[in-house]
């Protein structure tokens, strides 16, 4: 079956970095969109990032464009979400998510993904 296994988070101070992975597997990992979104305690799971299959692609949320970045490495079946200048707000329960419908760039509703992880917790402490 599918599966999404995101790693790489953590904890760590106001204007540091983390980079998160997701490994798929179960699935032809290069026909895939792919796509980060996260979750705050209290709020409503929302879009951060997501890449084309190809990679060459982007989209993001005006609240990270400039300090995230968004790719994949197809040969490893992984996407990644390079995190810079971390905020408080930033804190949250990440999730990666595939999208099977060979659109140009997946979408930014969560309607869009088929296919979720179970998430890696970023916590930016102030």
């Amino acid at each position: 079956q599918v599966q999404l296994v995101e790693s790489g988070g953590g904890l760590v101070q106001a204007g540091g970095s983390l980079r998160l992975s997701c490994a798929a597997s179960g699935l032809t990992f290069s026909i895939y969109g792919m796509g980060w979104f996260r979750q705050a305690p209290g709020k409503e799971r929302e879009f951060v990032a997501a890449v084309r299959r190809s990679g060459d692609l982007t989209r993001y949320a005006d609240s990270v464009k400039g300090r995230f970045t968004i790719s994949r490495d197809n040969a490893k079946n992984t996407v990644y979400l390079q995190m810079n200048s971390l905020k408080p707000e930033d804190t949250a329960l990440y999730y990666c998510a595939a999208d099977r419908s060979l659109i140009a760039v997946p979408g930014t509703s969560m309607r869009d993904y088929d296919y979720w992880g179970q998430g890696t917790q970023v916590t930016v402490s102030s």
